[in-house]
């Protein structure tokens, strides 16, 4: 009876993660319409197929593709046409793939901006020479981070003080937090995803 229960149990364990995916699926109504997109916050690139069932909608009856999302990014992949003053009740399956193929369709993508692997955020003094060596690219980045003036934010720059190696006013780098560290010698980009990749 153990065995048979720790079978069971290995079981609905072993299910349950194989359902997680890497990727999720938003709706936007449009009028008549319902517009499904796959959104991948993650730093590789996927095929996926979505077949959507359930009744008071149309969809086109051809079959499934594949179609490519690009990491950090929000693509299209169906909309179905909603029955007249009725609303629509749908269940769907996505499946994801990592191994890309050539027969995927490429369609546009909107960026997004997704969670590094550590959280990130900037502190910016007056005195800050290389600011803009590391903001520019993380603005241009897929990354969401946090960024404080501390010139408008004298709180904060209180609670740092006591953290900080030198005083704040003489400080001519960005602060960063990192994954909960402070750092006071990152001077670019690079050097800031090299921390951000570090285990």
């Amino acid at each position: 009876m153990k065995l048979k229960l720790l079978i069971l149990l290995l079981l609905v364990t072993v299910k349950t993660s194989a359902q997680d995916t890497p990727l999720r699926v938003e709706t936007k109504d449009i009028p008549n319409r319902l517009a499904f997109y796959a959104v991948n916050e993650n730093e590789q690139d996927f095929d996926v197929q979505i077949k959507i069932s359930g009744t008071n909608f149309r969809q086109s009856q051809g079959r499934p593709r594949w179609v490519r999302v690009p990491a950090a990014s929000k693509v299209h992949l169906k909309t179905v046409v909603l029955m007249r003053g009725k609303r629509p009740n749908y269940t769907y399956d996505l499946l994801v793939n990592d191994s890309l193929s050539r027969r995927a369709l490429k369609k546009e993508f909107e960026r997004i901006k997704i969670k590094p692997k550590k959280p990130v955020t900037l502190y910016i003094t007056d005195a800050c020479l290389t600011c803009d060596s590391i903001v520019n690219p993380l603005e241009a980045s897929n990354y969401k981070y946090i960024k404080h003036l501390l010139s408008e934010k004298p709180e904060i720059a209180d609670q740092l003080k006591s953290y900080l190696p030198a005083p704040i006013d003489s400080i001519k780098t960005p602060i960063l937090n990192i994954g909960g560290r402070l750092f006071t010698q990152i001077e670019t980009y690079d050097k800031l995803l090299e921390e951000l990749n570090k285990y």
